[in-house]
């Protein structure tokens, strides 16, 4: 669906984008992560045509955006982070100037406009001003604009930026229903919103890319989390003597028991060591309480690739 090859965006001496590349298959939720100046919207830009690369390829659906920009951009609806809004327009009147401007065919623009309606849960507002529209309400006639044309890629640029609550949960339930059409990038600082709604993440550090992953991979750990009821000075050496393990480290407690955390060698599958301790368990005599894989929070794993420099 998308291949993005060595992409650089020069500024003079900044380099807002520097060497980036990725691919991105069709039906993909991926969020484009990364602290307020890190390349995210330039990198957006660059994707939906709006401002060439200094350096680099971009191909969409097998197009080069360099030498077929238009036909790429007829494939793409974008969201931008100030959705460029008419305040004096009613919503149905809007979307009938976006259609246009998308070049939806004037016999379709009727339906298609109802359907954009339809799916942000915009028919109680069809008739209103833009400008007296809650904000959680204009992000969804930015979303319906985005849509009109039944885009085979979906870009929203900090979709949730504003919103209250309530009003983020039911744009994260949006852009799950619009997943189901098209592909979405996601590009927001929000480590939340990353983590409810994709499934895929990739993190942006002073133009380039730190980190490439799947959201499960990304959060499973490299340890087990076990509860017994064996002290540390009895578990501690035959927890240590469970093959895959290298080592393992006593954690304050947090429920029934005592709590250890088994980290495993690089190739270990902790679904596989699982059964091993707990018949080592069982042949010690002891109880057991919880055994789990370890989950790793987004918020850490930002946190780890910050510290290795300025974000």
């Amino acid at each position: 669906m998308i291949r993005v090859e060595n992409l650089t965006r020069t500024y003079g001496d900044l380099k807002a984008v520097d060497q980036v590349s990725f691919q991105i298959r069709q039906g993909e939720i991926v969020g484009l992560l990364g602290h307020n100046g890190a390349g995210k919207t330039t990198i957006m830009k660059m994707l939906t045509g709006y401002l060439e690369p200094t350096s680099g390829s971009i191909e969409i659906d097998g197009l080069d955006i360099a030498t077929r920009r238009s036909e790429v951009q007829r494939r793409i609806g974008y969201l931008p982070e100030n959705d460029p809004l008419y305040p004096e327009m009613n919503v149905i009147d809007y979307l009938d100037y976006a259609a246009a401007l998308h070049a939806v065919p004037e016999a379709e623009r009727a339906q298609r406009i109802r359907e954009a309606i339809r799916r942000t849960d915009l028919e109680a507002k069809a008739c209103e001003a833009i400008g007296t529209l809650s904000k959680g309400y204009r992000q969804r006639v930015g979303v319906a604009q985005a849509i009109l044309h039944e885009p085979r890629l979906l870009i929203l640029d900090e979709p949730t930026n504003g919103l209250d609550p309530t009003q983020v949960q039911q744009m994260r339930e949006l852009i799950r229903s619009l997943a189901e059409h098209s592909t979405v990038i996601l590009s927001t600082h929000i480590l939340q919103e990353v983590q409810a709604i994709c499934n895929r993440v990739i993190i942006i550090r002073n133009g380039q890319k730190a980190l490439d992953s799947g959201i499960d991979e990304l959060q499973a750990g490299k340890r087990l989390l076990v509860a017994l009821d064996a002290a540390p000075d009895q578990a501690m050496e035959p927890l240590a003597e469970i093959t895959g393990v290298t080592s393992v480290e006593s954690l304050s407690s947090g429920g029934p028991g005592h709590r250890y955390a088994l980290s495993l060698g690089g190739e270990e599958d902790p679904f596989a060591t699982a059964p091993l301790v707990a018949r080592r368990a069982a042949s010690e005599g002891w109880n057991l309480y919880s055994l789990q894989p370890e989950r790793r929070d987004l918020e850490e794993i930002f946190g780890e690739i910050s510290a290795r420099g300025g974000v």
